[in-house]
């Protein structure tokens, strides 16, 4: 399972990782967009944070149990929930966070336009105040951290296929 701040590269490494391990590839957040028939931006703008962020740790539990062996990316904000980190923390998953500085984050996702919790605030400093709030969460979930930064997406998958066999 992949976890990081939006634009780590959890989608991308995800399902070079996937293909490499011969397993299906899952986005929770592509899931929740596909079940309630909307974006995430719109489910943000008509819904709030606060309703999304319910639906995510409402749909986790049932998603995990029904998917059997496969990579998993989780959305950035899932680990403010207490539900979804008890979650992340069982032994019956092994997760990843594919951590990020805030600089590189910042080049990665651009203006922040296509991200909700982005929009309509200075970019570089939205992504230092979300890192070091989300930062110590990820830390209580992770099995292993991967330092991104200056890696292509197959350096990253070499990197968590190095530290989890």
């Amino acid at each position: 399972m992949l976890v990081g701040m939006m634009g780590a590269g959890k989608t991308s490494v995800g399902e070079l990782l996937a293909d490499r391990l011969q397993r299906p590839f899952f986005d929770v957040d592509t899931w929740i967009e596909d079940e309630e028939g909307v974006s995430i931006d719109d489910l943000f703008a008509t819904r709030g944070e606060a309703a999304f962020r319910d639906l995510e740790a409402r749909l986790l539990p049932s998603f995990l149990g029904a998917s059997g062996p496969c990579v998993l990316s989780v959305g950035g904000g899932a680990v403010i929930d207490e539900r979804n980190r008890v979650l992340l923390k069982s032994p019956d998953y092994e997760v990843v966070w594919l951590r990020a500085r805030p600089d590189t984050l910042e080049k990665r996702i651009g203006d922040g336009s296509a991200r909700p919790m982005l929009r309509g605030h200075d970019v570089g400093t939205a992504l230092v105040r979300l890192s070091a709030e989300r930062d110590p969460l990820y830390t209580d979930v992770a099995d292993v951290v991967l330092d991104v930064d200056g890696l292509t997406p197959d350096e990253v998958v070499d990197g968590i296929m190095r530290a989890v066999s």
